[in-house]
This record gives structure tokens, C-alpha cells and sequence, in this order.
């Protein structure tokens, strides 16, 4: 029996989900490419000693506000989609939870804003005493996301295994480790790039299993 995604029973059926689907794909680059522009462009921003959550404070933080928000609310609309597509199948109870819990994730980051510091906003000191509350919420964000996107790797890998793509199980086991790798050498490195190279490693590959999940389903309507 194929456990590969099966084609929807009707055309509209078919087409809203890959309508959903589809924003799961773009989530990922609009989230990276806008993070990555406003670290060109953000007046005192320095991406060796800022994180990309600084982004969200000062004159322009708005739009780094939005890019969590915005990149969340497709990655949760994703996950319904992911659910119809692959429900009751190999990884189709936890592989859309957990990429909605990621899509939560980002969501809660943009709400919560972090605080200033290192010097971002311009003015502000390089040490900020006393975190606020909501700077403190903002934090269990990257850990809350990087922990299920890790998680729902180990549940893709799996899924592709038993489907015999090995190249895409291997994708998947290389894309976790590798996004803690990059994470914690930034510290020892004291450059916050390599956490930023890190985060844009596995949220690509969310947007790249995503785009595979398409494809599938595409192959399997035409059978």
C-alpha cells in the first residue's frame, strides 16, 4: 500500500489545498529575504552583534513585527493543508502540528516584542539591566520554534524513509543538527550571523518539504 500523499477526491478539494500549501512554501524565503534586507538597510543595525529580533524595535520595527506575523500566519494556514494532504498517513497527525506549532511560534514572537540592547536601537545601552516581561515572553520563542522544527525533521525523515526517498530522509537529518550546529557556534564565535544562518537552514526546509508534499500529490493525481 503507497503512503505517498493520495489526490484529492475532487478538483476544488485539490486546488485549496495546494492554495494552502502554497503559503507554506513562501513562508520561509519572505521570512528570510526580509529579515535579511533589513539587516542591509536598518540604520545601526549590526548583524555581527543584533539579533534579528532587534529588527522589530525602533522607527521601522513594524515591519520586522509584521514579518513574524505575516511568515506565521501562512505556516499555520499551511499546516491545515499539510493535515487534508497527508491525514491518515505517515507523519500526517504530527507533521502538521508540529509545523503549526512553529507557524504559532513566530506568531508569538511578533506579539511579544524583545527588548533593546547591544546598542539597537541607536541610543540604547550595551546592557540592559533588567529584561521586561514581554521581552522575556519574546524569548521562549526561538527555543519553542527551533525545538518543534527539529522534532517535525525527525517526523519527516521518518515518513521519507518509508516512502524510500533517501535523499529527502537524508535532507531532513542533516537540516537538524546541522541548524544547532550553526546556532551555538555563534556564541563562542561572538557573531550572531551564524545563528541567523542556522534559523534560515530549517526554516528553508520547511518551505522545501512543503514544496516536495506538492509535487507529490501533483504525481499522484496523474496516475
Amino acid at each position: 500500500m503507497s503512503h505517498a500523499p493520495r489526490a484529492l477526491e475532487t478538483a476544488p478539494a485539490a486546488a485549496s489545498t495546494t492554495a494552502l500549501l502554497w503559503c507554506g512554501v513562501a513562508a520561509g524565503p519572505l521570512f528570510v529575504a526580509t529579515v535579511v534586507l533589513q539587516e542591509l538597510t536598518r540604520d545601526g543595525f549590526d548583524p555581527v552583534r543584533h539579533a534579528l529580533s532587534q529588527l522589530s524595535l525602533g522607527d521601522h520595527g513594524w515591519i520586522q513585527t509584521a514579518n513574524f506575523v505575516v511568515s506565521g500566519l501562512l505556516v499555520l494556514v499551511s499546516a491545515v493543508g499539510l493535515r487534508r494532504l497527508l491525514h491518515p498517513g505517515p507523519a500526517g497527525t504530527w507533521g502538521p502540528l508540529l509545523i503549526g506549532l512553529y507557524g504559532f511560534g513566530l506568531i508569538w514572537g511578533g506579539v511579544f516584542p524583545t527588548d533593546p540592547a547591544a546598542g539597537f536601537p541607536p541610543g540604547t545601552p550595551d546592557v540592559v539591566s533588567e529584561p521586561s516581561w514581554h521581552g522575556m515572553l519574546h524569548n521562549l520563542a526561538p527555543v519553542f520554534t527551533g525545538l518543534t522544527l527539529i522534532v517535525a525533521c525527525l517526523v519527516f525523515a521518518r515518513r521519507f524513509v518509508r516512502l524510500g526517498q533517501r535523499g529527502w530522509a537524508a535532507y531532513c537529518l542533516v537540516t537538524a543538527p546541522a541548524y544547532l550546529v550553526l546556532g551555538f557556534a555563534a556564541f563562542p564565535l561572538a557573531d550572531l550571523r551564524w545563528l541567523l544562518l542556522g534559523g534560515a537552514l530549517i526554516w528553508l526546509w520547511a518551505s522545501a518539504v512543503t514544496f516536495r508534499l506538492i509535487t507529490e500529490s501533483r504525481a499522484a493525481g496523474q496516475r
